[in-house]
């Protein structure tokens, strides 16, 4: 009967669309033909450690037990799926993970320590989702509801117990190593852009040696070191060769021109030097 029973509770377990308990699975026996609870919990046990580790493993949830696949496998399961995952506002988290921590939990209890008034789309949406529901009234004037999660908030987040939360001071340490990593992330963009509107004021200043806003202060020391990218170096040399500056910062005289300008300069003498003496 084991073997058998052991089959017939994988499927039970395999067919189900919610996390069944022990007194669901005795439920599918006929009352002549239904095992022992501690027979079940035992089968139970053996397929807990018969998965575990694998693609699709038995999980124990609140409400029972559940196959899944792992949680590492969600970027490829998920892509069976075109659908996307609901999306929930921050207030609503907020408000659940108050009530999650805090419960039973008051809505006035939740809007002191928000600082803002919690709107009742956000309570009906957390109860039409069964994840939270009233638990009893306060007792003080008005007795409002009292809020506490359920079972399916377990289920859904895939936690056995509420002692399976992660500890407030884990959370501290997460905002807080969050608002480090932003404060580190806003430090390195004003440093780029610092950089950036330095080098923008540095091409902006004018190289010309005759400029009159010129100064040798804008040049600096010849040993300073002067980092220059390469496709700064490949534009400037493209320049170089397309307009010839060596040929116009060092013209070449021919010499043949050279000479006949000399010759030229040497014959306008004489004949100044003539005319003074015939006058």
């Amino acid at each position: 009967m084991s073997s058998e029973l052991n089959k017939i509770i994988e499927g039970v377990l395999f067919a189900a669309d919610r996390p069944l308990a022990v007194d669901d699975i005795l439920n599918v026996f006929e009352e002549q033909e239904r095992p022992e609870r501690s027979a079940v919990k035992a089968e139970l046990e053996q397929l807990l450690e018969h998965y575990a580790g694998r693609g699709v493993e038995l999980k124990e949830l609140a409400n029972g037990y559940q196959f899944q696949t792992q949680a590492d496998l969600s970027p490829w399961v998920s892509r069976l799926w075109e659908e996307r995952a609901p999306r929930y506002s921050r207030a609503l988290l907020e408000t659940l993970a108050l009530v999650a921590y805090r419960q039973p939990i008051t809505r006035g209890e939740v809007e002191e320590i928000r600082g803002v008034a919690v709107s009742t789309n956000i309570m009906r949406t957390l109860i039409e989702r069964e994840w939270v529901k009233v638990v009893g009234h306060k007792e003080v004037p008005g007795r409002p509801s009292l809020y506490a999660t359920t079972k399916e908030f377990l289920d859904y987040f895939n936690l056995k117990s509420l002692q399976d939360l992660p500890s407030l001071a884990e959370v501290v340490d997460l905002d807080e190593a969050g608002k480090k990593l932003e404060a580190s992330l806003k430090a390195e963009q004003e440093a780029a852009e610092a950089e950036a509107l330095a080098a923008a004021e540095l091409d902006a200043k004018p190289v010309d040696p005759d400029h009159p806003e010129f100064s040798e202060s804008d040049f600096g020391d010849e040993e300073d070191d002067i980092d220059i990218d390469d496709e700064a170096l490949a534009e400037a040399m493209n320049f170089a060769k397309a307009y010839d500056v060596d040929a116009i910062i060092n013209p070449e005289v021919d010499e043949d021109e050279g000479n006949e300008a000399e010759s030229s300069a040497d014959d306008d003498q004489g004949h100044n030097e003539k005319a003074t003496s015939e006058a």
